[in-house]
């Protein structure tokens, strides 16, 4: 979602329209290794079709902790974000980040991913900034098959961000609270390392809420 000054909006977001972002994740682990890759691509709408709110290309390295249930990453992203509207004014932001992700299994049937991210942010037109995220998901199994081959389960996450800085440049400010996604829907495993999500996704940011249809593909090799 833009903030203010990350890019001229030339039209008033329309809070009603219902968005749509189509999500690619993947992820795999070099051989005999704790250490690995992943990465996503997302392309974000305001509204199902061609309106572009965000092209974003994110990749890093990760380290499985030996014996634990930590996954560490650092990676890099690229961030393109159109105004809403007719308007084909973008602009980009490069992003560093560090996470941690930890996995737990409740029962065989419920399994939850804490993820801690920090992000250093260079924003066209802003000032250096960072932000800090903290994301909750869970995946409830509905047919005891978890989420492997012929699954069907529940997914839900939420996700807060909080700016490390309030003060953004040319004398104008952000809040602390950034901005707070819940996001709730079905996924199918197409094959042991890969599932399909088709749900829906609220983002709520001090300006208003807006929805979100999300389909996504996870994948790992």
């Amino acid at each position: 979602m833009l903030l203010p000054g990350a890019a001229p909006a030339q039209t008033p977001v329309d809070w009603d329209q219902l968005g749509a972002w189509y999500m690619l994740f993947w992820s795999t682990r070099f051989d005999d290794s704790q250490v690995g890759l992943q990465g996503d691509v997302q392309h974000r709408n305001w509204n199902a079709g061609t309106d572009l709110e965000q092209l974003l290309i994110r990749g890093g390295l990760t380290y499985a902790l030996p014996e634990s249930p930590v996954l560490l990453t650092g990676g890099v992203a690229h961030i393109t974000s159109g105004a809403f509207g007719d308007s084909d004014e973008t602009s980009a932001e490069r992003r560093v980040y560090q996470e941690a992700l930890l996995s737990q299994s409740l029962g065989g049937h419920v399994f939850l991913r804490h993820r801690y991210r920090y992000e250093q942010r260079w924003v066209d037109g802003h000032d250096f900034r960072t932000r800090f995220r903290y994301a909750l998901f869970g995946n409830v199994a509905l047919n005891g098959r978890g989420t492997g081959d012929g699954s069907i389960y529940l997914a839900l996450y939420n996700e807060v961000f909080v700016n490390g800085e309030l003060e953004v440049g040319r004398d104008r400010t952000v809040e602390r609270f950034d901005r707070n996604r819940f996001y709730t829907a079905l996924g199918f495993g197409i094959s042991d390392r890969s599932q399909i999500q088709a749900g829906y996704m609220i983002q709520t940011v001090p300006g208003g809420s807006k929805g979100q249809l999300q389909i996504s593909l996870h994948s790992s090799f």
